[in-house]
């Protein structure tokens, strides 16, 4: 497994040089540079024998086995942020791949996620929601049509994309993209749960004046008040994360008393109800801190999006092989699929906790382990698959 993982590793820096801006890895929806990795990936997936194809939104497609039977759907994204790493996605589709050449008794389904980041249309997982059959037409109309046109697919193909009655489970291997893995010292953990995420945008309102005439207890300054609430977003609460990322100050000069304050807030939790609890305190806290500065705040909320859970079954089987379970603070493709299929994660650990970066790296020893990890698996759900299509 070890001369498999260097393959994979040494796979997957290849592909990170498919990349729109040349020095860096940058690589969107549909890209020139996606062909190159397309072209790549399926050479390989033809020689190990396997049927394969690009469905109407770009997703690499890549069968082994009897396209007949029941088969188990083995995949990841292979688009990127920009300037990324080498491994966040694209690992997960090529150990897939690496896992067919060594020959598993059961069929498997290969899929390479055209999208998953929304950068290129700030919408994302199209690759995943059209396999799920979730994506409708109207969501990919105008722009994100005629990229798929000039990519010389037809989007009025989308149902074709749709997870195949025969596919009765989806697995993802992925990095980490955090430092807990690193911390414990371990290489591999089961994803049983990708936590929910809810975002807004707090606005404080204030009033502008001059900086050097108006007495400190006669202003209204939008940004101490934010400030202030922002070192209550920061109190530490088992499980939480909650983040402000963004401000825009205005008129955001530095002898004018901010009037004006839009705040960005993003808070996770595994349990929705702690979450959403966690939010309205959070809220609360805005209009005191607003209270005490004599300014107004409001808010509005752009995603609540549930937690979801991972299947008991396969997390089971999973989790009998590679030991630990953690939840994933970040999104991925399998929570788009966990709802139509039974669906796990398998997460590798990230050296110094660094993704979305150049720096993102795999230990050798992790990859193979995760492959011994991933045949295991294989052999010990081989006998659940259905014989025939559901």
């Amino acid at each position: 497994m070890t001369e498999l993982a260097q393959k994979v590793i040494r796979i997957c820096r290849e592909l990170a040089l498919c990349t729109e801006e040349p020095g860096r890895t940058t690589r969107t929806f549909l890209s020139p540079p996606m062909r190159d990795v397309h072209r790549i990936l399926g050479d390989w997936m033809r020689d190990l024998g396997m049927q394969v194809r690009i469905d109407a939104v770009g997703n690499l497609r890549g069968i082994y086995g009897d396209p007949d039977a029941a088969r188990l759907l083995i995949g990841s994204h292979l688009d990127t942020v920009p300037n990324a790493g080498a491994f966040d996605g694209i690992l997960g589709v090529v150990m897939g791949i690496a896992l067919i050449e060594t020959q598993p008794a059961c069929p498997i389904e290969v899929v390479g996620f055209s999208e998953e980041e929304g950068v290129r249309f700030a919408m994302p997982f199209i690759g995943s929601r059209a396999v799920a059959g979730t994506l409708n037409p109207a969501d990919i109309a105008g722009p994100i049509a005629q990229a798929i046109r000039d990519f010389g697919l037809d989007p009025a193909l989308l149902p074709d994309a749709k997870l195949a009655p025969q596919v009765t489970g989806y697995l993802e291997f992925h990095i980490e993209q955090g430092p807990v893995l690193e911390k414990l010292d371990l290489p591999l953990a089961v994803v049983d749960a990708i936590v929910g995420q809810s975002r807004l945008w707090l606005t404080f309102e204030g009033h502008a004046n001059h900086a050097g005439t108006t007495p400190m207890d006669l202003r209204h300054d939008a940004l101490a008040a934010a400030a202030e609430w922002i070192g209550t977003v920061e109190r530490p609460e088992p499980g939480l994360v909650a983040t402000v990322g963004s401000l825009a100050v205005s008129p955001n000069a530095g002898n004018v008393i901010p009037g004006r304050v839009r705040a960005s807030l993003d808070v996770r939790h595994a349990c929705d109800e702690t979450r959403r609890g966690a939010v309205a305190r959070l809220l609360a806290s805005a209009a005191a801190a607003a209270k005490r500065r004599g300014v107004d705040v409001h808010h509005e909320q752009t995603l609540d999006q549930p937690t979801v859970r991972m299947d008991s079954h396969m997390c089971d089987t999973l989790a009998g092989i590679a030991g630990h379970r953690m939840t994933s603070g970040a999104g991925h493709d399998a929570m788009i699929l966990a709802p139509v299929v039974p669906s796990t994660m398998l997460f590798l650990r990230s050296p110094g906790g660094i993704s979305h970066h150049p720096d993102e790296s795999v230990l050798t020893a992790d990859v193979a382990v995760a492959l011994t990890a991933g045949c295991e698996f294989l052999n010990r759900l081989q006998p659940s698959l259905p014989s025939a299509p559901r």
